[in-house]
């Protein structure tokens, strides 16, 4: 299963680069469900807990299903390359009604029991109601939990669509696409994201927008739903060093005995994780966190198990209790 584009002349002169403050706040408030894995931001989340528990999140959360349909007016794709918070809030509020009424729809019956939920039923009853009570939702929490880390978080998205502009620049969409992500595969003008959903779409002259995310840290996303252009949503490279300055001491004691380079690796291993996905995530080459890997599995700190054609390393018990400070004696 995979989506696959197919680019046309025209396409390829029209991809082009944007961040969204908007798409930012959603996928933050997703990863405070349970079915989610916060993977690098367990402690930012927990860091904001008191924020978070002072909101009621279900109006959006109950729209983000881990597997299947959650509405895309809560995220259109930005105009230009860096809008405003605000700027991307009017564009959710002026959604026409009729499509908040279908998309809230499509999302509530799709997940088992949602619908007849006391949240869902009020979503269901008036758009008009639902849609201000999501863009509540969205802008308390851009309030109280994103403004204040927006500009670490802007700064690692900005340097996300530097790197990736550069390669676009030195080598075009071969150079571009060859790196960008793991799930993404490039060949003679088609754009292939492995797993997931199966279409294949034929581009038409609208071209590609590329937004890197950071909350979105897990996988790739594809946004083909009209009236938006295609979009491809990716997790930002080097989004393992985001929160380094606030695990200062919780990686001091292990780095201090395998490295800080090692340690930060180990510390990301939250998941089974492939050696190609935490390079892009920690900005490294491939073959330097291989050396990494090489040590740490050595040392009983990770173990390496095959899933398919890849390796996927995750931390063991020894290596959770290094970085706990709680090895045995």
């Amino acid at each position: 299963m995979a989506i696959t584009l197919r680019f046309s002349p025209a396409d390829l002169m029209r991809c082009r680069f944007a961040v969204s403050p908007a798409l930012e706040t959603i996928e933050a408030i997703r990863l405070t469900t349970p079915e989610d894995t916060p993977g690098y931001h367990q402690g930012f989340l927990h860091a904001m807990r008191d924020r978070l528990a002072a909101l009621d999140l279900r109006p959006v959360t109950l729209l983000q299903p881990r597997r299947g349909y959650s509405p895309d007016f809560l995220s259109p794709p930005p105009t230009t390359a860096r809008p405003r918070f605000e700027e991307e809030l009017a564009r959710i509020e002026a959604t026409p009604l009729d499509r908040v009424a279908g998309e809230i729809a499509r999302s509530l019956h799709e997940t088992r029991g949602a619908a007849r939920s006391s949240v869902g039923r009020r979503l269901l009853a008036d758009p008009a109601d639902a849609l201000r009570l999501l863009t509540g939702v969205i802008r308390n929490v851009w309030d109280e939990v994103i403004r204040p880390v927006w500009p670490n978080v802007r700064a690692l998205l900005d340097a996300d669509v530097a790197h990736q502009s550069r390669r676009l620049a030195e080598g075009g969409l071969d150079r571009l696409f060859a790196e960008l992500h793991p799930q993404l595969r490039w060949h003679d003008g088609v754009l292939t994201r492995d797993r997931g959903d199966h279409e294949d779409r034929q581009l038409t002259g609208e071209g590609l927008l590329l937004i890197p995310s950071a909350f979105k840290f897990d996988q790739v996303l594809v946004i083909l739903d009209e009236p938006w252009q295609p979009t491809v949503i990716y997790p930002a490279r080097g989004l393992g060093t985001l929160w380094q300055s606030t695990r200062t001491q919780e990686l001091a004691a292990a780095g201090r005995l395998i490295g800080r380079s090692r340690a930060t690796l180990l510390a990301g291993l939250t998941e089974p994780v492939s050696t190609t996905v935490l390079a892009h995530r920690h900005a490294l080459a491939a073959g330097t966190v291989s050396q990494h890997l090489t040590v740490l599995r050595e040392a009983g700190l990770a173990v390496g198990e095959r899933h398919g054609h890849e390796i996927r390393y995750r931390r063991t018990p020894l290596g959770t209790a290094l970085l706990s400070g709680t090895l045995p004696a």
